[in-house]
């Protein structure tokens, strides 16, 4: 019998530690901040209202009514839409090989928040001490050594959470994390806005910049977080809902899910920034000097940041990178777990098969991120595989759902069993919004990305850098792709009918 969730809170919390991850603590603030501060929030909602919340009813419908991972759950679609849900879980699979790395950095500095380790010296703290960073993404340098303890921690705990199964792995562990997560944060957010120079920081993060609502930038930044923040169009959210029952309310979901996330990021925000403010005043420069700081934020700047408090520095050090690593665990797991339905569902493999067949090749693949050159690969692997990957089959699923399939079909369906119903509204948001809007994004960077590379320039990658870490990994995960969707699978795994009298009760 296939698993399922134990009850919809658990679902719930299990998607909405998928959804809030490490860049709902750090990126969403900077993004917002660079793009318009308070009045960012306009081109964000409408991207929420038009993509983010349509497409994860869409893709709770889905997986709840054809009961597989994405690639089998779009094969009981249409025969011919399978591929595309094993790019989308080859994507996720490439996520996954590099996100391992972000945890690991997440948890020495967890460790070093108890002495405040980078004090005297953060830049050569994070590039020297704990990344051993070498000159380019060729020159490895060999494993780091001080890496491969926590390398190994978040191996196995991953490995228990995945290896318990749904409702005594991931949905256990999100039942304890998610609440401590939001206890963690509300400390850290109470003890931001009382510092002085909070207020400045608020400002910054919230001032309306009207005239950045005629930057097309802003737009595309929107629909980028909203993809990246939401784990849509990755296979994660139809694997997720799989496991849901049938008599789901998956509309009421979708909405509670979108609005606990994006809350949380705002929430988030708040303590990130309002400490922010405290650091610009106690270092006597503007805000805009240190928020722009992109990534680093959180391994750079933050840390900066916990050394000017005016006291109980250690442990706001343990509480923001506790909170980092609780999120970015969830969604690591939630990452792996798309895959893995993936294989199962198509494949005669039982559930311990099917996590070891994934789990193998991806502990062995993201060594290579625990080397010296592990941040450049790590920033070119996460350009591709969101900017490329995730955009590209957010775009086709939207197309090849919309276009080639009736969505209406899938509004009723999604409409059958929620306390309110969607309109049509969401079939053209989806059908227009949302295909115009993806179009652009993904046109716009796969452009750029094939006419002037990824970073190429002075100072940055060559060519065949970005070639070698970007685009040949992405073609090969494609390949890989092709490959999967041609093997044969267990008898009648593209057969709804079969799927249906197979009902889990």
């Amino acid at each position: 019998m296939r698993d399922q969730w134990n009850s919809k809170l658990g679902f719930m919390l299990a998607a909405i530690g998928s959804a809030v991850g490490l860049g709902n603590i750090w990126r969403f603030p900077y993004i917002a901040a660079q793009n318009g501060g308070g009045s960012f929030l306009i081109p964000y909602f409408f991207a929420i209202l038009t993509a983010g919340i349509p497409i994860l009813i869409l893709e709770y419908t889905i997986g709840k009514t054809w009961r597989g991972g994405a690639p089998v759950a779009l094969a009981r679609i249409n025969r011919k839409f399978e591929w595309l849900g094993w790019v989308q879980a080859m994507v996720a699979f490439m996520i996954s090989v590099y996100y391992f790395a972000i945890v690991v950095w997440v948890l020495v500095y967890l460790g070093g928040s108890f002495t405040l380790a980078w004090e005297g010296d953060t830049s050569g703290y994070l590039y020297g001490t704990v990344l051993g960073l070498t000159g380019s993404p060729f020159e490895l340098g060999g494993i780091q050594t001080q890496l491969i303890l926590p390398f190994l921690i978040a191996w196995a705990a991953a490995a228990l959470v995945l290896y318990r199964g749904i409702q005594k792995g991931i949905e256990l562990a999100c039942k304890i994390c998610m609440p401590l997560l939001l206890v963690l944060m509300t400390i850290i957010v109470i003890r931001g806005i009382t510092l002085p120079g909070a207020a400045d920081g608020l400002e910054y993060f919230f001032k309306p910049d009207w005239s950045a609502l005629a930057d097309p930038n802003a737009w595309v930044q929107a629909y980028g977080q909203v993809f990246f923040s939401l784990s849509i169009c990755f296979a994660i959210m139809i694997g997720y809902s799989s496991y849901l029952p049938k008599e789901t309310d998956v509309v009421n979901t979708a909405f509670i899910t979108a609005t606990t996330n994006h809350g949380f990021e705002i929430f988030a925000g708040i303590g990130v920034f309002s400490i922010i403010g405290h650091m610009a005043l106690a270092q006597g420069v503007p805000v805009d000097d240190v928020a722009n700081a992109g990534v680093n934020l959180a391994f750079l700047v933050f840390p900066e940041a916990i050394l000017t408090l005016p006291g109980m520095n250690s442990f706001f050090g343990v509480l923001f990178f506790a909170s980092l690593l609780v999120a970015g665990f969830t969604s690591l797991i939630s990452i792996l777990q798309a895959v893995i339905s993936s294989i199962q569902d198509k494949f005669t493999a039982s559930h311990t098969k099917s996590v070891t067949i994934v789990l193998v090749p991806a502990f062995i693949i993201s060594f290579l991120f625990i080397t010296g050159a592990g941040l450049y690969l790590l920033d070119i692997f996460d350009a591709f595989a969101n900017n490329i990957g995730v955009a590209g089959a957010g775009l086709l699923e939207v197309i090849l759902i919309t276009w080639f399939y009736d969505p209406e079909k899938i509004r009723l369906e999604a409409n059958a069993h929620s306390n309110f119903a969607v309109g049509k509204w969401w079939t053209w948001s989806l059908k227009v919004v949302t295909v115009a809007a993806l179009g652009f994004t993904f046109i716009l960077n796969f452009y750029d990305y094939l006419t002037h590379g990824y970073g190429v320039g002075e100072g940055g990658y060559t060519y065949g850098q970005q070639f070698a870490c970007g685009w040949a990994p992405f073609i090969l995960f494609v390949v890989i792709a092709v490959i999967l969707t041609g093997l044969k699978g267990r008898e009648g795994y593209k057969d709804l009918q079969q799927v249906a009298m197979k009902e889990v009760e």
